[in-house]
């Protein structure tokens, strides 16, 4: 059983490689230590696992990594015996009654001065980062720096988000086989969720719909609900797993019986030609923000408003940085991983279109990882 649940834990190279790159950026910045932070809350406990392999089952916990010592992992006393603490391959573990007390008098003792915090925007407790605060410390947010750092994937690690890019296909393509005029949204979830389930991706799913009418889709995203669907209906299941291996992907495709009409087919086209320009830009040597730019153009030429950035950086933590998007300069590397998602409406907002795809950065050109065409589904589809 060990060998199994261990399938998709890091060599010694790979983890020797995520410090090494980690440590960088510190020296880069001058920081006498780090603490990346992990939640709970869907999504943002993969850094966490990034760094330290446990996998958060609830609650929250740390890495802290002093710029001169071996890194200790920060339980929370009370979840001593919640998630499997074997998974953890940090040597120096402990589980403080205040994660927070006790990493500021650890931090006090080794005279720390400047400490990084990763997931200060999002993800920190409250009552911890509080305790830190109250120390002698200068505290800079290390958000950006740690996740360029993370930007590029190892051989390694494409092997884990190739793996979840195959669940999340099948998730999708149950949907799409299963769907059939009258039954529920949330019914219809229920059966990506048990394919999800069923591969080991736990509760490390992120999915919600976008619902229309007439073939259309409406711009907000939405829980599915016990509203019977209706073959006229335009229905997005916005899907978003990672599996067994911890590295999230993103794949969807709009479901519309009777087809779209005319405004959600334009729309459509420009979605096309989104797809066929991020295979150009999404390439190493590229910045963000040029390749966002590029890939925007048919839909803002169009005079569509844009309703969220396009992609961002995709790991082990759902949203990384950078964003592909406007103020990000950052070089894209070869192997970065991005969700590309461009979510826009018209100027009446009374349509919308947004489904998912995940992107390798490669060479010469980004590589979509679904290999499934841009195109909308009719449903009763049994392959893609």
């Amino acid at each position: 059983m060990t060998d199994y649940i261990n399938r998709f834990r890091p060599s010694q190279a790979e983890i020797d490689r995520r410090y090494a790159n980690t440590r960088a950026a510190m020296q880069k910045a001058g920081l006498d230590a780090l603490i990346i932070s992990g939640s709970e809350y869907t999504g943002f406990e993969g850094a966490v696992r990034y760094m330290c392999g446990f996998h958060i089952l609830h609650r929250y916990a740390y890495v802290l990594i002093p710029a001169d010592a071996d890194p200790v992992c920060v339980f929370p006393r009370e979840a001593t015996w919640v998630g499997d603490h074997s998974a953890t391959f940090i040597e120096k573990r402990e589980f403080p009654d205040h994660c927070g007390k006790w990493m500021a008098d650890y931090l006090k003792n080794r005279k720390v001065k400047k400490l990084g915090i990763y997931g200060l925007e999002y993800i920190i407790n409250v009552r911890d980062y509080s305790a830190l605060a109250a120390g002698d410390f200068e505290i800079i947010d290390f958000e950006v720096e740690f996740d360029y750092s993370r930007a590029c994937k190892s051989d390694e690690e494409l092997v884990s988000v190739r793996h979840s890019m195959e669940i999340n296909k099948q998730g999708v393509l149950d949907v799409i086989r299963n769907y059939q005029s009258g039954k529920t949204e949330a019914e219809l979830m229920g059966i990506a969720e048990r394919t999800f389930a069923a591969a080991g991706c736990a509760r490390n799913t992120m999915n919600m719909i976008q619902r229309g009418f007439n073939g259309s889709l409406e711009p907000q995203m939405v829980f599915p609900s016990q509203r019977p669907l209706q073959d006229s209906d335009g229905i997005l299941y916005g899907l978003e797993i990672s599996g067994e291996g911890g590295h999230w992907v993103e794949f969807s495709r709009p479901l519309m019986p009777e087809g779209m009409d005319e405004i959600t087919r334009e729309m459509m086209t420009a979605y096309e030609e989104f797809h066929e320009l991020a295979q150009q830009h999404m390439k190493a040597g590229n910045t963000a923000e040029a390749a966002a730019n590029a890939c925007m153009k048919p839909i803002f030429d169009r005079n569509y408003r844009s309703g969220h950035v396009c992609g961002h950086s995709i790991g082990m933590t759902m949203i990384e940085m950078p964003r592909i998007g406007e103020g990000f300069d950052f070089v894209l590397p070869e192997n970065m991983i991005c969700s590309m998602h461009p979510h826009f409406m018209n100027q009446e907002r009374t349509h919308s279109l947004y489904f998912q795809e995940t992107y390798r950065v490669g060479k010469d050109g980004g590589e979509p990882l679904s290999g499934v065409p841009i195109k909308a589904y009719t449903g009763g589809e049994s392959s893609f």
